[in-house]
Parts: structure tokens; C-alpha cells; sequence
């Protein structure tokens, strides 16, 4: 038996995720590509299954998926629809962060006792409300890659904060019903350990959406600009109890790998799609093309591709754990670095295989190759970034310190 089969209990989330996106999600798919508007569709279907609670704890009522259950269901969404799962992403991760992660990290008792009451709320929201939670993170600069405090700030003040600021690349903005704001308390000289994560109403009075949003790829994202100017968030609106988020980010980074498996969906989908195309399974494309050895090599480049790619994903997915080993950290950048590229490769062989038909917006090739050159310009952990930290972290120890060169 295989060391990273599905646990019974992962195979029928799994199971479920992928009759909705068979049935539901693909079908919409390039309607809502076309359009640049938000699968509120998908989300009611999520709802009615339960997938919208899935990392909510079960003593709250929700699924109880753990770090490797959430990123098996998100594949599987991403196989149908990229951009449903990218924003369920983070919706998701709400939940994921402030429960299964959350109680891994050192708390005090008092600590404890007040996020317990305030996640309770967020919980009771999302199961039985059928509230939507967006965590927008990037402002442009150097806060969404960890290299500095965001700029958005939180100013305490009695019975809660005052928010303002601005995010960009939003993704569920206009969609979402609470926004999820990682931002900096407003103090003297601010650090990365002063960040706050609050859970911000989206018809709160400050609130505004801004810009268009007309882009390459994961166009139903709908990734607008927030703008947050003296927005009252009441205390019971943390998500994380202060100085807990800079925490999760040092002692779980694997926290940081939640958007890959979109792509690792993404790169099955292109996968299935030329092996289907090449068997003349395609509706409106008939004809087989199996029968050339050209078109029999790129299938195996494709299948050996994406095995080694899927391999490394459910290693890293299934050691993900608060305070990793440093071996297991290189390997979650390494992961995502490997789907977030080899997706838009296998995307990029997929067309070619095909030929000139697969450029077609009828059919969902052109669409799955512009949503996987995505994922490699996505914060936290770009291509570059990953590149960046394994090539310092693989030479370098904690500690020490680059002196080398210097002077030349």
C-alpha cells in the first residue's frame, strides 16, 4: 500500500470535491474566465456540501480537515476550476490557521482562553451563517514575503482598533464576507512581531473596493483592491491573539504552501486533458491522434512530470508540522516551486501536444495554461523567493552570517 494513500475519511472529502467540480465547476468554468466575475455558484455548491466548513474544527460543527486533508480537497477543486480553489484557498485557511495550526503554537492560558472565545465566533459565522472569510495579504512592498511589517495598521483604541490601509491582488474583493487583514499595531518602531490578523466586515463603514480587475490568469479570483480608511474592528474580531501570527509564520511555514495545491490540480487537469484529446475522447475533436510516436513521448514526458511533481507534493504535504526539521522546510520550497513551475510546463507541452485546436477557448487548455503561469508570482513564496531561501538555507546555518567576498 502506498505511504501517502488517502486515509478513508480524506477519500470521501475528496470524493465529494470531485462530484462538484465534474459536475458543477467545470461546466462554468470558462463562463466565468470570459466574464472575470466571481463562481458564486461554486460557493453555494460549496456550501450545501459542507466543503465551506471543512477545516472548521468538528467540537464546532464543521469537518475537521487537518493540513493534508485540506490540501487533497484543494487539488481536487483546482482540477475543475483553478480559480474556485485558489479563493477557497482562503477562506479555508481561516479556519485551517486559527484552529488545527493555532493550537500547535504556545499560547498563556489567558491567550488560549481569548482566542478559543473569539474563534468560536469566527466558527459559528462560517457553519451556520455560510459566511465567506478573503485574507488579503500583499500591499506591494516587501510585508507579504515576511522582509517587513505590513503597512496597513491597526491603532488600538477602546473596545477594539482602528484600521487603515490598503491591499492589492485581493482575491474574493466584493465577494467575500469578512476580510481577514494581517496588519501591523500601530506603536513606535513596529516589527514583523507586532503583526495583528483581523477579521474585518466587508460592509464595515470605511471599507472600500477599488480598480479593475482584468489579468492573464485566475481571472474569477476577482482580485480587486481593499481600502481601509478608519475602519472600527472590534476586539472579538482577532483571529490570531496578538504576536500569535508572527509566531505561526516562524514555527509552521508549511502554513505558507496552501495556495500549491490549486496548481498541482491544475497540472492533473492538463495531464487529463492531452490524454483525452490524444484518444479522440474530446467532444468536437473526434479524431485520434495516438497512433504518432511524437505524440506517444510527450504523454510520457507528461506522466513523468507530473508523477515526480505529485510525489514530492504528498511527501511534503503529509511531514507538514509545527517546528519542522530543517530538511523538511527545504523540501516545502522546494514543492512549491516544483508544482508552481512544472503546472505551467506540463500546460505549456499540453498545447503543443495538441496543436493548434487546444488554443481554443471552447476548449479548456488556453485557460488552464494562463491560470498555471500564475502561480509562480504568488506571495508568500514566489519561484524566486523559494530559489532565494534555498540557496541561502542550504549553505548557511542559523547564525551565521555571510561575510564572504566582501571588500572584492
Amino acid at each position: 500500500m502506498s505511504p501517502f494513500a488517502p486515509s478513508e475519511r480524506q477519500a470521501v472529502l475528496v470524493a465529494i470535491a470531485e462530484r462538484l467540480g465534474r459536475e458543477r465547476f467545470a461546466p462554468r468554468a470558462a463562463r466565468y474566465d470570459r466574464e472575470a466575475s466571481f463562481p458564486f455558484e461554486n460557493y453555494a455548491d460549496l456550501r450545501e456540501a459542507r466543503l465551506t466548513a471543512l477545516c472548521v474544527p468538528e467540537r464546532y460543527s464543521g469537518l475537521g480537515a487537518d493540513f493534508a486533508s485540506y490540501c487533497l480537497v484543494s487539488a481536487e477543486l483546482g482540477r475543475w476550476c483553478g480559480a474556485t480553489a485558489l479563493t477557497f484557498n482562503m477562506h479555508a485557511c481561516s479556519a485551517l490557521w486559527t484552529g488545527a495550526l493555532a493550537d500547535d503554537l504556545d499560547m498563556s492560558a489567558a491567550e488560549r482562553a481569548r482566542h478559543e472565545q473569539h474563534r468560536a465566533l469566527h466558527y459559528r459565522r462560517i457553519v451556520e451563517d455560510g459566511a465567506i472569510y478573503a485574507q488579503p495579504f500583499s500591499e506591494g512592498g516587501a510585508a507579504a514575503a515576511g522582509a517587513a511589517p505590513f503597512g496597513t495598521t491597526a491603532r488600538r483604541v477602546a473596545g477594539g482598533y482602528r484600521l487603515s490601509g490598503r491591499k492589492i491582488f485581493a482575491s474574493l474583493a466584493g465577494a467575500a464576507d469578512y476580510y481577514g487583514v494581517l496588519c501591523t499595531e500601530d506603536k513606535p518602531a513596529p516589527s514583523l512581531a507586532d503583526t495583528l490578523y483581523l477579521a474585518v466586515a466587508a460592509d464595515a463603514p470605511g471599507v472600500a473596493v477599488e480598480g479593475e480587475w482584468d489579468a492573464l490568469g485566475m481571472r474569477a479570483t476577482v482580485s480587486r483592491n481593499l481600502v481601509f480608511t478608519d475602519v472600527f474592528v472590534p476586539e472579538e474580531a482577532e483571529l490570531m491573539p496578538p504576536g500569535i501570527y508572527h509566531q505561526a509564520a516562524r514555527r509552521w511555514p508549511h502554513m505558507f504552501l496552501t495556495l500549491a495545491p490549486t496548481y498541482m490540480g491544475i497540472a492533473q487537469a492538463a495531464y487529463d486533458f492531452t490524454i483525452a484529446y490524444l484518444r479522440g475522447e474530446i467532444p468536437g475533436v473526434p479524431t485520434k491522434r495516438r497512433t504518432y510516436p511524437t505524440k506517444q513521448i510527450a504523454a510520457a514526458q507528461m506522466f513523468v512530470t507530473l508523477e515526480q511533481t505529485r510525489a514530492l507534493f504528498l511527501r511534503t504535504i503529509a511531514e507538514a508540522r509545527c517546528d519542522p526539521a530543517k530538511p523538511e522546510r527545504l523540501r516545502a520550497y522546494a514543492a512549491q516551486y516544483t508544482i508552481m513551475e512544472n503546472t505551467n510546463e506540463l500546460c505549456r507541452l499540453a498545447i503543443r501536444t495538441c496543436g493548434g485546436q487546444a488554443m481554443l477557448r471552447s476548449l479548456p487548455l488556453e485557460r488552464l495554461y494562463r491560470d498555471s503561469r500564475c502561480g509562480s508570482l504568488m506571495l508568500p513564496w514566489t519561484a524566486e523567493l523559494c530559489l532565494d531561501r534555498l540557496g541561502r538555507e542550504t549553505l548557511y546555518e542559523p547564525g551565521e552570517r555571510d561575510n564572504e567576498g566582501k571588500g572584492r
